[in-house]
């Protein structure tokens, strides 16, 4: 006959085992060349209010370039990302070279824009994808709000199996421990707001100052309440990690 005292060891061994399959520690490293496409399809997959952006906008590669594209491909020494048990799964981009991005941008987003545009009457893209055209076109500018000049800045994404505030925080706390590392001051980022989701005092709490927010209409369609677009800046001296006092 069995020990009943090894069949329960035996049962709380396996209960243990299901545990750690099921949570898997997240290791934040420094970005490298083979997460490009990774950071890229994350970019497309929470590109909508954390959702994928095809109801949206279809054409997932340009999506992700005008977004990733600068951050990938030259300033990749300021980005990290997220990786449990193997994938990929969130990341955060920074760029502390302002004028280099203001350059580029003067370059590469004429290219960009004349794919949007080619594609918009030669591929041809869905209605819903040709009204976001649109609004990027006459509405896009209009609606960023204005942002600190020559003061570094971030974008953040996770995937929704990989959110939470422990991640959230390694993630952040990562990036600005580069950004003191480099002797760097202030960070600035632009930061989605809907519903109940990120309001004002969350951003007090972590330190960061909001200077503007503006109403997008983008999602207008797709989303019933209003959303909008926050600058929010933080004081690397004061508060040099996310949560400190």
């Amino acid at each position: 006959m069995d020990d009943p005292s090894s069949l329960i060891n035996l049962t709380a061994n396996k209960e243990i085992n299901l545990e750690e399959k099921k949570y898997k520690e997240p290791i934040i490293r420094k970005f490298c060349p083979q997460d490009r496409e990774a950071v890229r399809k994350i970019c497309a997959d929470t590109g909508f209010l954390g959702k994928p952006i095809d109801p949206i906008f279809e054409d997932r590669e340009l999506f992700a370039d005008f977004l990733t594209r600068y951050y990938t491909d030259m300033e990749p020494e300021s980005a990290f990302v997220c990786e449990i048990d193997g994938e990929v799964v969130g990341y955060i981009i920074g760029c502390c070279k302002p004028k280099v991005k203001f350059w580029y941008d003067l370059w590469v987003s004429p290219y960009l824009l004349f794919k949007v545009m080619f594609r918009y009457f030669f591929k041809p893209y869905k209605p819903s994808t040709k009204k976001y055209i649109h609004w990027l076109l006459f509405f896009g500018r209009k609606q960023t709000p204005p942002a600190p000049k020559n003061c570094p800045h971030f974008h953040i994404n996770l995937l929704p199996k990989a959110k939470s505030p422990t991640t959230t925080r390694k993630l952040i706390d990562s990036f600005l421990s580069y950004l003191l590392s480099r002797g760097y001051s202030q960070v600035y980022g632009q930061i989605v707001v809907f519903g109940e989701r990120r309001k004002p005092a969350l951003f007090h709490r972590f330190g960061f100052q909001v200077l503007n927010s503006i109403e997008v209409t983008k999602y207008k369609e797709y989303y019933h309440s209003k959303v909008f677009l926050y600058t929010v800046i933080k004081d690397l001296k004061k508060t040099p990690l996310l949560y400190s006092k």
